[in-house]
């Protein structure tokens, strides 16, 4: 006959050392939580600062493009386009002027062909005769009309 396994006798004394690694190990578990939902946060206002500065860049980006539209009706109707500088001084700088600008939505131009002279050269057109209008064209944007958060500066020289 073969003799029977004893049945299991629990210890009479038990130290709980399994509950003092538990505890441990879920502050742990939720100290890694809590830093990654702070992660998590920081990432999503990183993409929504990007998303305001691109549609501010966007927004410039139409907004000088709508100018150029501008000159070119203006200059294929037989007409002039006045810009807002037309001489070369005082020296303009678009970093000073929008700093300078507390609308949301601003454009400025200046024309540059005076300014040096060689000015462009238009294809079956003598060089050396002053060959048509050149443009510095500045817009300023920002991602909301209403409450800005973000604003873009573009700056382009356009020939038309």
């Amino acid at each position: 006959m073969a003799s029977r396994p004893k049945p299991f006798v629990a210890p009479r004394r038990q130290n709980g050392a399994v509950l003092y690694v538990a505890l441990i190990i879920l502050i742990l578990l939720a100290l890694l939580g809590v830093a990654g939902m702070q992660v998590t946060g920081m990432q999503e206002r990183m993409a929504a600062n990007y998303l305001r500065t691109n549609l501010a860049f966007q927004n410039a980006e139409a907004d000088a493009r709508t100018l150029e539209n501008t000159i070119d009706t203006d200059l294929a109707a037989g007409g002039t386009y006045t810009a807002k500088q037309e001489e070369c001084s005082p020296i303009f700088d678009p970093l000073t002027w929008a700093d300078g600008t507390s609308d949301a939505k601003a454009s400025y131009t200046r024309r540059l062909d005076k300014c040096f002279a060689a000015s462009s050269a238009r294809v079956g057109e003598r060089q050396n005769e002053e060959t048509g209008n050149i443009y510095q064209i500045t817009a300023l944007a920002s991602d909301e009309p209403t409450n800005p958060s973000a604003s873009a500066v573009v700056d382009t020289i356009y020939i038309p």
